[in-house]
């Protein structure tokens, strides 16, 4: 049996998507323990999965949810840079942190998300295997490719490479604080020279939630780079998480459309408004989930302007299966789970890397994108018009199903996380390290 440790971004949707993965390798016999500031525990999704706090004396309690409100709208310049700072100051601490709490618990191998450079960083140093996990878009950077925050579309054209390069270039001076908190810890970890998340990637195998077929074209991916496709729960684990989750009862003789602005955006009540004013033209069913965000009386506001269901969180999965068009932010989770249910989608890309996935849905064909901020509720209503009339979104997301169909969830990445560490399976069942 080997001790897994999970280092993560203090984000749910990370959480979640780690959650899963530790679930799965848990049913194979293996113990996992996420290691983060105190208050992400709220979001270790199964009773069977260790949480160890870090940081107590320089992130208590409330650390966690003041970052995440200045993450999911920091406003002008200067509460970027904060939000920048923040992604500093949490691998900072990790890096502190993390090399006792691990000899605490006696690790033997680290499951690190790309988006926190601490797990790579701190595990290259203590020389305990690692597997880089993406729970966002990957951060393998390439000529040509635009990073996952770039809105920009692909191509090989001179132009093209060039703005990717540009903007590469613009990302890096603004993520100055990031790269120099890199920097300095890789230093005193004993580390080589190193500023930015791709330099924390691990050499044994990396694992992405996304699919090659919804990807730009790559030419440059290392060999133990794996596309397994959504992290989901099994349907065992998934049964108790979602007891109290939202499934409305659809009607057939009318468009069924889901919105959603992820777990971190759900309190923009404007844009919400916009899109129930637009579907309410559309004479459709009309889904809002909010995450959280809104309040009793924003959700009867939504629901006298035409929302036909207004709820917290809704199973997204089945209700994707019934949706005939989403209205979402283009986050990861949403897209890869509207690919599987072949649903087209009309991406409002918010922050971090929704822009790159809204420019993925488009080079794809299996979507639309609009600016959230700048989209009127009659814009809106055309480009969903569009998904609900047209047949080749539909038609374009078919081998996209396919593909993601193909690719192995969760099952596989536990797979290649067993293969990449010499685990091996003893006659009872019981894994060790090998």
């Amino acid at each position: 049996m080997a001790h897994f440790a999970v280092v993560t971004p203090a984000f749910y949707s990370h959480f979640n998507a780690m959650s899963a993965l530790a679930v799965e390798l848990i049913d194979r016999g293996h113990r996992v323990s996420f290691l983060h500031r105190p208050d992400a525990a709220q979001w270790v999704a199964d009773e069977r999965i260790g949480f160890h706090a870090v940081g107590l004396d320089t992130h208590p309690p409330g650390s966690v949810q003041a970052a995440l409100r200045r993450a999911a709208n920091p406003g002008g310049p200067l509460g970027l840079r904060r939000v920048i700072e923040d992604m500093a100051d949490s691998t900072a601490m990790l890096c502190r942190e993390l090399p006792a709490a691990l000899d605490t618990l006696g690790i033997d191998a680290i499951l690190a998300d790309q988006m926190e450079a601490a797990g790579g960083l701190v595990a290259e140093a203590l020389r305990i295997p690692f597997v880089s996990v993406a729970c966002a878009l990957p951060v393998n950077r390439e000529p040509g490719v635009p990073l996952p925050v770039m809105p920009f579309e692909y191509g090989q054209s001179e132009r093209h490479l060039k703005m990717a390069e540009g903007s590469t270039r613009v990302y890096d001076w603004m993520m100055s604080p990031h790269r120099r908190a890199i920097a300095l810890q890789a230093r005193l970890l004993g580390l080589g020279e190193r500023d930015n998340l791709q330099h924390c990637l691990s050499p044994l195998a990396q694992i992405s939630q996304t699919t090659s077929a919804f990807d730009f074209p790559r030419r440059a991916l290392p060999a133990h780079f794996h596309h397994v496709g959504p992290l989901r729960f099994t349907k065992r684990a998934a049964s108790a998480r979602d007891r109290d989750y939202f499934l409305p009862e659809i009607a057939s003789d009318r468009p069924f459309v889901f919105t959603s602005l992820g777990s971190m955006q759900g309190a923009r009540f404007g844009l919400f408004r916009r899109i129930v004013r637009a579907c309410r033209a559309l004479d459709v069913q009309l889904l809002v989930a909010h995450c959280g965000g809104l309040d009793a009386h924003q959700e009867q506001v939504l629901r006298g302007e035409g929302a036909t269901w207004v709820c917290a969180f809704a199973r997204q999965e089945a209700v994707l299966a019934r949706a005939d068009a989403v209205v979402s932010h283009a986050g990861v989770n949403t897209v890869m789970d509207a690919i599987a249910a072949r649903t087209p989608m009309l991406a409002l890309p918010i922050a971090f890397d929704h822009p790159g996935a809204a420019a993925r849905v488009v080079h794809a064909g299996i979507g639309l994108r609009m600016s959230p901020r700048f989209a009127r509720a009659s814009a809106i209503r055309r480009q969903v018009r569009r998904l609900l009339d047209e047949p080749g979104f539909r038609q374009r997301l078919e081998p996209l199903a396919a593909n993601l169909a193909q690719a192995g969830g969760t099952p596989r990445a536990a797979d290649i996380v067993e293969a990449a560490l010499h685990l091996r399976r003893t006659p009872d069942s019981v894994a060790c390290l090998g």
